[in-house]
């Protein structure tokens, strides 16, 4: 895994300021984060926008001449930081959703479709879950053509 050294302490400082959370949104968080982490071939960005969200992306190599390819985004919503919640998201066609937990958004990554989970409070199986979805989405991100 790979960071930005910067934005590895913006996550930091985030991680260790947020406190209120009686739904327990930030061990789901950790938890994701720690999954991302332990990527091979992922590199982690960090994007902070106080009162709206904080983004941690993963993005994946794939080739040597290419950049990485974004392959999952965590959203942390903060329009009300007593209350936050996550919206984990995946490019459409990169995971799949037999349980119908998830929403598809249109231009909802960087203006792709993408496909978004909502998580409320802790809840073990969802984390679970959403785990799993970062190695299908992982594994289904486009790879390079081969010639």
């Amino acid at each position: 895994m790979a960071m930005d050294p910067e934005q590895y302490q913006s996550l930091t400082a985030f991680i260790e300021k947020w406190e209120k959370d009686s739904s327990r949104v930030k061990d789901v968080f950790e938890q994701l984060h720690e999954k991302l982490h332990n990527k091979e071939y992922t590199t982690l960005s960090f994007k902070a926008r106080p009162g709206v969200s904080y983004s941690l992306r993963a993005s994946r190599w794939v080739g040597d001449d290419q950049d990485p390819q974004l392959y999952a985004l965590i959203d942390v919503i903060d329009d009300d930081p007593e209350n936050r919640w996550l919206s984990v998201c995946f490019y459409d066609g990169t995971v799949s959703d037999t349980e119908q937990l998830g929403n598809l958004i249109p231009q909802g990554i960087l203006g792709d479709d993408g496909y978004c989970f909502d998580v409320n409070e802790k809840d073990e199986t969802l984390t679970l879950f959403l785990g799993q979805k970062i190695d299908e989405a992982f594994e289904n991100i486009e790879r390079p053509k081969t010639s």
